[in-house]
């Protein structure tokens, strides 16, 4: 099982709506708005690193409002 936090910049006032829509996509596992240089902060997770991508670039980013996400894989050392 493959875990990150994908962070989020949206258009000015979606942040909200953008945390609530993403908190219903299968693999989410926590979506918040938050204050600071992102505005949502999302911990997902899936598989392998080749479905984390496809549930980035297919579900996330095409979330309207979404102006630009990161994607921090979290690694256990």
């Amino acid at each position: 099982m493959v875990q990150a936090y994908i962070l989020i910049q949206t258009e000015v006032g979606k942040a909200a709506s953008v945390a609530h829509e993403i908190s219903g996509i299968q693999g989410v596992t926590q979506a918040e708005d938050v204050t600071g240089p992102y505005d949502v902060i999302v911990r997902a997770e899936a598989h392998n690193v080749d479905e984390l991508g496809k549930l980035v670039v297919a579900q996330i980013q095409a979330v309207e409002g979404i102006t630009r996400t990161l994607t921090c894989p979290i690694v256990h050392i």
